[in-house]
């Protein structure tokens, strides 16, 4: 398309606009209240993947160490737990540091059993490459000597492994149905607008337009309309986000969870966005034009 040709497409787009003007209305509408389901949803879903992925991360295997190992086997029991396949990292914790793991959970009452009275064990707690791994981890230290008992949620985390993959799957599912419903929302408002101008192709027919010329307005009118119709949800999904991110912040100040940030999220969603609200518009009017384009 010559540029002298775009820009007369592009004012006739606008005058287009313009001139129908509650038929443009209510295309935009239909495109900003379905990409701001769109975006809402997507928002939700990736977020609840980052959280189910900071829960599954933050699953760790504890090997509490038997009472009266000497220094020397207790660094022989690091370097075998080492040696486990996948596992990331190892951190040690002294029966002091349970112990007041304890009295900040459940109260200063659990300090009676400080110093000789402390019944806890040492530990090594393990962080393994993938969630996955966990449990055969916790199996393979179960085994090793000097070793007093492994915890590392047993079956609650395989249910909460279990659980996490099912959220994954179904918000996937979700949001591919959601892009589907947008598709056949913006193209369908589209396609009554276009209808309601049968018309005026007609007569751009009869005086021999062709139908390259005839299809370049209302393609970019299409794209106008979705370009406008993303911007709407955009903006407020944007300072909606913000909001909730720094309020998020100040009750999971402290803990391995939190939102995913809102840079580079919300660029991507913006891209998002636009891109969906462009090419559905801009296609959608060519495809609904197809009959009134027949010979």
């Amino acid at each position: 398309m010559k540029f002298r040709t775009f820009g007369r497409h592009l004012r006739d787009a606008l005058k287009s606009l313009v001139r129908n003007g509650w038929m443009s209305i209510a295309s935009v509408s239909a495109v900003a209240l379905t990409l701001l389901l769109v975006g809402s949803f997507t928002g939700i879903l990736l977020n609840v993947n980052k959280l189910a992925s900071d829960i599954e991360n933050d699953v760790s295997v504890k090997v509490y160490i038997d009472l009266g190992t000497d220094q020397t086997n207790q660094d022989a029991l690091k370097a075998a737990l080492a040696a486990i396949p996948d596992v990331e990292s190892i951190t040690f914790s002294s029966r002091d540091e349970e112990l007041n793991k304890i009295v900040g959970s459940y109260g200063d009452e659990f300090n009676l059993f400080g110093g000789d009275a402390n019944p806890l064990y040492d530990a090594f707690v393990l962080n393994t490459n993938k969630p996955e791994s966990t449990k055969a981890v916790a199996e393979a230290a179960s085994q090793l000597e000097y070793v007093a008992k492994v915890e590392y949620g047993g079956a609650t985390a395989d249910k909460l492994f279990a659980t996490i993959a099912t959220i994954r799957t179904i918000g996937l599912v979700i949001i591919l149905g959601l892009l589907l419903v947008a598709v056949f929302l913006i193209s369908n408002t589209i396609r009554i607008t276009i209808f309601s101008r049968s018309t005026e192709i007609e007569i751009m027919r009869l005086v021999g337009a062709k139908n390259a010329y005839i299809r370049g307005p209302f393609l970019i009118e299409g794209a106008l309309i979705g370009f406008i119709g993303a911007v709407i949800p955009t903006v407020f999904l944007v300072f909606l986000y913000n909001f909730i991110f720094d309020v998020s912040g100040a009750y999971l100040a402290g803990t391995n969870f939190g939102l995913l940030n809102p840079n580079p999220f919300l660029i991507y969603i913006t891209l998002l966005m636009m891109g969906i609200g462009i090419v559905i518009g801009s296609f959608g009017s060519v495809f609904s034009m197809r009959r009134f384009l027949k010979v």
